[in-house]
Formats: C-alpha cells, sequence, structure tokens
C-alpha cells in the first residue's frame, strides 16, 4: 500500500462476470490514459464500456494462465482494441499450445512499463505450469489469477496442476512480499473481493501449511469435502 498522502500512479478497477464469478481487472495508468486488461472473458462488451466510460486505451492483455473461463473473450477486446499486445509466461504458453497473434512471452521476474505503472511478472505455478500473477509494487497490489483467493486456492487437480508446486508457490509468495499486499483474486469465492496478504497468512488454511506432505493431503483430498464458498476465515489451529 502506499505511504499515507502518496498517489498511486494507477487504478485497478474490479468486474465480476460469467457463470463463474470471475473477476476481469483493468489496470488504469493515471497519467497516459493506458489500460491493460487481466484475464479478458465472458462479457468483453463490459469491459470496453468501462475502458470507454474512463477514456482509457487498451493497450494490453495480462494472462495469468489459459483456462477457458478466463481467456474467452480476448479476441473480441483485441477487435476494439487491434494494437494491445498479450502477455503471458512462456510456460503457459508452451503448457496451452494456442496460437496466439503477436503474442509477448515473459518469465517471472519480468516487468511491464505500463506509463508511469509498473507490473512485475511472478511465476507462480500449481494451478497450471505457467500461472501467474501481477505485483504493482508502487502500492503492494498483487492480482493473483486462480493461484491464491481470498482464504482458498486454485485447484491442483485439473490437467497441468500439481499440489507440490502450490506448495512452493504459496509459501514463495508468504515469505516473499510485504504483509500489506492488497490480493485481488480471479473469482469472488469468498465472503469479501480481496484482501490482504497478512489476512491470507492468518486466515487462508493453504497457507497455515509448513510440510509439504500434509498440505497435498489437505488439497488434494481434505478441502473440497469439508469446505464451500463462500469461504470465510480459519484459524490457524484449525487449518491443519
Amino acid at each position: 500500500m502506499a505511504e499515507s498522502g502518496t498517489t498511486l500512479p494507477y487504478r485497478v478497477h474490479a468486474l465480476e462476470l460469467g457463470p463463474m464469478e470471475n473477476f476481469i481487472y483493468v489496470i488504469e495508468d493515471v497519467s497516459s490514459g493506458r489500460a491493460a486488461v487481466v484475464d479478458p472473458a465472458w462479457e468483453p462488451e463490459e469491459i470496453v464500456r468501462l475502458a470507454e466510460q474512463h477514456g482509457l486505451e487498451i493497450t494490453d492483455l495480462l494472462l495469468t494462465h489459459s483456462h477457458y473461463d478466463h481467456i474467452n473473450g480476448i479476441e473480441c477486446v483485441l477487435e476494439e482494441a487491434p494494437n494491445a499486445r498479450v502477455h503471458l509466461l512462456k510456460p503457459e504458453a508452451d503448457f496451452w499450445g494456442h496460437t496466439l497473434t503477436r503474442p509477448h512471452l515473459h518469465h517471472g521476474g519480468d516487468r511491464l512499463m505500463l506509463g508511469d505503472t509498473e507490473i512485475r511478472f511472478l511465476h507462480t505455478p500449481g494451478h497450471t505450469p505457467g500461472s501467474a500473477c501481477f505485483h504493482l509494487p508502487t502500492g503492494d497490489d498483487l492480482i493473483t489469477g486462480d493461484t491464491l483467493f481470498v482464504f482458498g486456492c486454485g485447484r491442483c487437480d485439473l490437467a497441468g496442476g500439481d499440489p507440490e508446486q502450490m506448495f512452493q508457490t504459496l509459501r514463495d509468495l508468504r515469505t516473499g512480499l510485504p504483509r500489506q499486499t492488497r490480493i485481488h483474486p480471479g473469482h469472488n469465492y469468498a465472503e469479501k473481493p480481496s484482501s490482504t496478504l497478512e489476512e491470507e497468512v492468518q486466515g487462508n488454511p493453504f497457507m497455515h501449511f509448513h510440510d509439504l506432505g500434509p498440505f497435498v493431503h489437505y488439497r488434494m483430498h481434505e478441502h473440497d469435502r469439508i469446505r464451500s464458498s463462500p469461504y470465510g476465515p480459519v484459524p490457524v489451529n484449525e487449518g491443519q
């Protein structure tokens, strides 16, 4: 989060669209009027309408991963913004196997400057091999796709999923980012739409495990049996 009195160079707009409660985000660079759309899906006309309402030019599309419910609006948005660049991690492009027009392939640690707004690409495998989170370090905002939900995390039993990678990814997020980082998930599965990393460390059962074996067992065999959305916080002593 920015220090008190500091004006951020960006705004994050959220749209909840489609039958799976997807969050689509529009990152607005205030000074340039450029916009990056994260995971364009379901109702692309609403995405374009939001950009028009704020006088924004869509110049970039950022993909957290390649599952259908996160990418099915790409072509329609590109029809309205034909010069926009599509960005995803190279491991996800290899996993997806889909031919994109003018794709920009990245690796974890890369960054994109959207006007004055820095966007860092984090490689966060587990849900898919090339899943990404997008970190806006100036204000400590993190768009997490299906890697990290509010008080939950993405499934690892779909094609490309790997619970061992997810364990490492969540540990890296827990230890590598400021606790005030604001989490913006890919679905509205919880009792509130966003949270902080500190709230996740305290209340997300997937963040409570420090050993791989129990985490894998919980993710693959227990979680979906004992919890249902909307997710609420789970005390640390109940998450093991």
